[in-house]
């Protein structure tokens, strides 16, 4: 739900909106990955993972029907929040 609305995040939003440490983000993105559903691309230090521009109509309309009536409900409002607040300014904030 947090890359259909924001389009692309990157490693580090995800584990601070997520609340999980890094290696197991990095796990489960890169087996979307190997499935075609994201796709990732590196911007200096950071990885940002989006969906798949590729991804079958059918599959899209399914996550998309799966996330009605939850993008104005919590946990999602919180973890929509905490991805923002990543300061991907930060040289410290490395994701992978």
């Amino acid at each position: 739900m947090l890359l259909i609305q924001e389009k692309e995040l990157c490693v580090c939003q995800l584990t601070e909106a997520l609340a999980m440490v890094q290696p197991k983000i990095s796990r489960h993105l890169a087996i979307l990955r190997e499935k075609k559903i994201l796709l990732d691309k590196r911007k200096g230090l950071w990885i940002f993972y989006r969906l798949h521009p590729e991804i079958p109509t059918w599959a899209y309309n399914v996550l998309i029907e799966l996330s009605t009536g939850c993008f104005d409900r919590q946990p999602y409002t919180d973890d929509l929040l905490k991805a923002r607040s990543v300061n991907l300014s930060n040289t410290k904030n490395t994701c992978s």
